[in-house]
């Protein structure tokens, strides 16, 4: 990249950081919209439109509140005048000066009655400039995902200087009569038109195309690797006859659900073949997925194999392990825990138990898939919390042998167009719905008129023996924000809303012996409020914990704040989740599909919608690139065309070893190398 022209050893470190490393990720780095730009005099403009004004600074002014400098302009031509303001921005104040003739492009708003400019660019001109020509076409500006370091303006410039030598490099993955089928777009034109339309109704057969080839080349990826896994792996047959069934059952002393029964037939089914399982179990927060879990690690123990169970903290590790304490009381299964924080001597102990095939269950975290863990039979690998985990992660728990049936589990619910996108090399399970008992948590959405009232509530429930949760986004403060963090604010619950309780305080920065020992305090009820960062949203379940605050709730995703909440009302008493934000309207009417449903399901899809793929999973934890363009959601007619055309392709070319396939074959080596290593270059 430091070779192309506007790009040297800093700037393209600056690129790199967006995830711009070759000149194909620069072609492929994609305007997030396009501004319609419209010349205008004052007198012309309308609300929310894009504009672009010549006048004259006729004042300056500039003025500091706890948000940060607010530099304002009055600016003039020959219609009338309007209002320019920059927030956080005290700079500008010493680049506009009264009578400077300018150009500002931005956001027509509206303040005491009079068109304003918010945060415009700005362009200084001479007294000759020429006025605005209002028959000009309107232009249409990319608006390019940026950085501080590198704003879109800068990244704008470098792809347009260099567009013109750079198309020619675009290849063109399939022939005319492909496209002409199913009604696409050339790639070369449609990168073109992304980049630089010529004019609005291009931009969605250029936008059409390109998503295509995100969703063809993923699905052609996880179809490689599905088929990579499956070909010609051999594991264990695990059958499960009705005396284990019933032996099995009746550890668990209730009855299971008709979802979790349907999920365990699921798992037995493969289990009992040849080839290794290789299933995702899905399912909301509570709905009984380590249950399930543990009943394919018996019915493996009881075919004289060894079962791994691995999670990625040390916290939802040992959760897992005094679950299984519970349910196996005075059963001749040998299980231990395998942890980061073991000492030496115990997991010395350990290993020698492995060696010697003296265990037949493992929990533990990363622990388990180092080199001195080799299980010496290991029948079933289940992963939970899969989106922390990375796909080569998931295949590192190996025994000897035979290869294991892996068993991916997930809290995180995902819309089924999202899995089919993300895990299109797993089978997919869902538990859709909840045990009997589980009370429906109340959740309320809190502007800040509300805050004194949801803090006089917890503390009656506190009062009454319940315990709460507060939740904040930083873990100390931060230079320049306006966020409450966890540190700071624990020493003023303390002293404040919370004096005379036992207050404790948990965050990912904290040495793992001091939150563990403030945890088992919370658990034991010694504490009575945990103040914490997101690090308490998979692995506690503290039954006497019934209410919590969220702070700064309009900063998380949807589904995060499911997944919070989801940690009280756990010991049958109804939960409260309260969710405090700084604003008293708009950002507050997303929030409010958690106060309408429960349903993580419907709450995945909304964040689906309003966030993207990208952001709910973090799809390049798997081994995936993101996706730039397409939308799983809104293209699931492409989604689903992608799909068939992946797996005719597979069919009819299994190494895509044909020359039709050369450039879509080189493209998916370079982009999914984590998911398909094995793919042959030739």
């Amino acid at each position: 990249m430091q070779f192309l022209p506007g790009v040297g050893p800093r700037r393209a470190a600056l690129l790199a950081d967006l995830g711009i490393r070759t000149i194909l990720d620069l072609m492929e780095y994609f305007p997030a919209r396009h501004e319609r730009q419209e010349s205008r005099f004052i007198e012309n403009l309308e609300l929310g439109m894009t504009a672009t004004v010549i006048g004259k600074i006729a004042a300056v002014t500039s003025r500091r509140s706890r948000q940060g400098p607010t530099v304002s302009a009055t600016l003039l031509d020959n219609t009338g005048r309007c209002n320019l303001t920059w927030f956080r921005a005290g700079w500008m104040a010493d680049r506009i000066q009264r009578g400077s003739v300018v150009r500002a492009t931005g956001r027509v708003t509206e303040y005491h009655q009079l068109a304003q400019l918010i945060n415009p660019k700005l362009e200084v001109l001479g007294e000759d400039a020429a006025p605005v020509d209002e028959s000009s076409p309107a232009m249409l500006q990319p608006v390019y995902p940026a950085s501080m370091a590198l704003p879109s303006k800068t990244i704008a410039k470098l792809i347009h200087d260099n567009l013109p030598r750079l198309l020619p490099l675009i290849q063109e993955y399939h022939d005319p009569e492909f496209l002409k089928q199913r009604k696409l777009a050339g790639r070369r034109w449609a990168v073109e038109t992304m980049h630089r339309p010529a004019r609005d109704s291009d931009l969605p057969a250029a936008r059409r195309r390109i998503a295509f080839d995100e969703l063809l080349a993923m699905q052609l990826a996880l179809t490689i690797a599905r088929r990579s896994l499956r070909s010609d792996a051999q594991s264990h047959v695990l059958p499960c006859s009705a005396e284990v069934d019933r032996r099995i059952r009746r550890r668990f002393g209730f009855a299971l659900t008709p979802a979790q029964d349907r999920a365990i037939r699921d798992i037995v089914t493969d289990m009992n073949r040849p080839r290794p399982m290789h299933r995702l179990l899905q399912g909301d927060v509570g709905c009984g997925k380590t249950v399930v879990a543990l009943y394919a690690a018996l019915v493996a123990i009881a075919n004289a194999k060894q079962a791994a169970i691995m999670a990625p903290t040390d916290l939802l590790a040992r959760q897992h392990y005094e679950s299984t304490k519970r349910y196996l009381v005075d059963s001749r299964v040998r299980f231990a825990l395998l942890t980061g924080r073991l000492t030496a001597a115990e997991r010395k102990a350990i290993y020698a138990k492995i060696d010697a095939g003296e265990l037949d269950l493992l929990i533990g975290t990363h622990a388990l898939i180092q080199e001195s863990v080799r299980l010496t039979n290991l029948g079933l690998a289940v992963v939970d919390e899969q989106h922390r985990f990375g796909v080569r992660q998931r295949a590192s728990i190996r025994g000897k042998g035979l290869d294991p049936h892996y068993l991916i589990m997930t809290a995180t619910p995902i819309p089924r167009t999202l899995a089919m996108t993300v895990f299109g090399d797993l089978d997919i399970t869902t538990i859709d719905e909840m045990p009997p008992g589980r009370v429906p948590i109340v959740t309320r959405v809190c502007p800040p008129g509300e805050a004194t009232a949801a803090w006089d509530f917890v503390r009656s429930r506190i009062a009454l023996g319940e315990q709460a949760y507060v939740v904040y986004p930083l873990v100390d403060e931060t230079d320049g924000s306006q966020l409450r963090d966890a540190t700071t604010e624990y020493e003023r619950l303390s002293k404040d809303e919370f004096a005379g309780m036992r207050v404790g305080l948990v965050h990912g920065r904290l040495e793992n012996r001091k939150r563990e020992a403030v945890m088992a305090d919370f658990v034991a009820g010694r504490v009575q409020v945990l103040v914490s960062t997101t690090v308490i949203e998979v692995g506690i379940d503290v039954p006497r914990a019934t209410c919590m605050i969220v702070e700064h709730a309009e900063r998380y995703g949807l589904s995060q704040l499911h997944q919070l909440r989801g940690r009280v009302g756990r010991g049958g008493a109804r939960g409260y989740c309260f969710l405090m934000t700084q604003s008293e309207t708009a950002r507050n009417e997303r929030l409010a599909v958690l106060a309408r449903t429960t349903d993580g399901f419907k709450i995945a899809e909304e964040d689906l919608r309003l966030r993207g793929p990208g952001e709910l999973l973090g799809t390049r934890q798997h081994g995936l690139p993101d996706l730039r363009v397409a939308d799983p959601l809104r293209d699931q007619d492409l989604l689903r065309l992608a799909q068939r055309d992946a797996a005719q392709m597979i069919r009819s070319d299994p190494a895509l070893a044909s020359a039709r396939h050369a450039a879509l074959k080189a493209m998916i080596r370079q982009k999914f190398a984590d998911v398909v290593g094995s793919l042959s270059a030739g």
